[in-house]
């Protein structure tokens, strides 16, 4: 297990093979239960004090929720989903009669656009390098949530039939955290669980896209048939798909009975050879139908 304090995308190239096979497990909302949590006293709260929008509250957190929580952008990394949130009441009738002013984050969106790990350190850079004022305010923000999230974010257990996954896992595959939480969080939360044990690393935001994880980790080691990511966003399904590997979901409101069947059923056909097919595609329909692409005031 790596607990180095600086990290870069070499971490998934050097990861030794051990097994035949792979999986990666994402971490908050699939491993412990603690999206809810963390976005909505959190990330919500320093939304609405650092841009001055208590006074559209209500939409704010409701945009935000549905963004980050109940809509197939669930799992979105920090700063994408802070765009989303904003973007997707712009239009709001309340919103505009408000006369509160958005931010429009000009900077942010080339930041995202140009495909560096989405992380604070790579803002913390940009910010050295450019001096821009936005981008400064920006990081602010999301460091003030990261204080936030160590506050008030304290010893989350997993769900049930979490650790008896893993122990199977582990005996079985290598695997890998797989996260576009901050490093430092995800060492936090698997340290205080003693869950580090079960992992050989924890790759979070810094070593760069979840799909990237996937591939780096990889690329040139395992058949795509003895890859499997297992995740509760479709961001984690789209990471697996950009790899061709396969898909286990942990359904949102359904993690317990997601995580049973994943021990006493779906890790053994992904072992045997029979997930691909039929079988994924069952658990991908189930869990496509529990997060909508539209929001309810649409």
């Amino acid at each position: 297990m790596s607990h180095t304090t600086t990290y870069s995308k070499n971490d998934l190239v050097n990861l030794k093979q051990t097994n035949a096979t792979f999986v990666g497990v994402d971490s908050d909302g699939c491993v412990f239960d603690s999206m809810e949590i963390k976005q909505k006293e959190c990330f919500h709260p320093l939304i609405l004090s650092h841009w001055q929008l208590e006074p559209i509250e209500k939409y704010v957190r409701e945009s935000a929720e549905f963004v980050n929580l109940y809509s197939k952008t669930r799992g979105s990394n920090r700063f994408v989903g802070l765009i989303k949130t904003i973007d997707l009441i712009r239009n709001r009738p309340e919103v505009i009669e408000s006369g509160v002013k958005l931010p429009e984050f000009i900077e942010l969106r080339k930041f995202i656009d140009s495909g560096i790990a989405l992380g604070n350190p790579a803002l913390e850079e940009e910010v050295a390098k450019t001096g821009n004022k936005e981008l400064a305010d920006i990081l602010e923000w999301s460091l003030a949530i990261n204080k936030s999230i160590e506050a008030k974010v304290k010893k989350i257990p997993p769900f049930k039939w979490v650790i008896e996954s893993l122990e199977k896992i582990r005996a079985n595959s290598d695997v890998i955290v797989i996260s576009q939480t901050p490093c430092e969080a995800l060492e936090r939360e698997w340290n205080k669980n003693d869950m580090t044990k079960y992992v050989e690393l924890i790759a979070g935001q810094e070593h760069g896209t979840k799909t990237e994880h996937i591939k780096l980790a990889t690329d040139g080691k395992f058949d795509s048939d003895k890859i499997l990511m297992i995740g509760d966003a479709p961001g984690d399904r789209m990471a697996a798909q950009a790899n061709n590997a396969l898909f286990y979901a942990i359904n949102p409101t359904h993690e317990e009975e997601s995580w049973e069947r994943f021990y006493k059923e779906a890790y053994d056909k992904f072992l045997n050879g029979t997930y691909r097919g039929r079988y994924e595609q069952i658990i991908i329909d189930e869990f496509e139908t529990l997060l909508p692409e539209a929001p309810p005031w649409q």
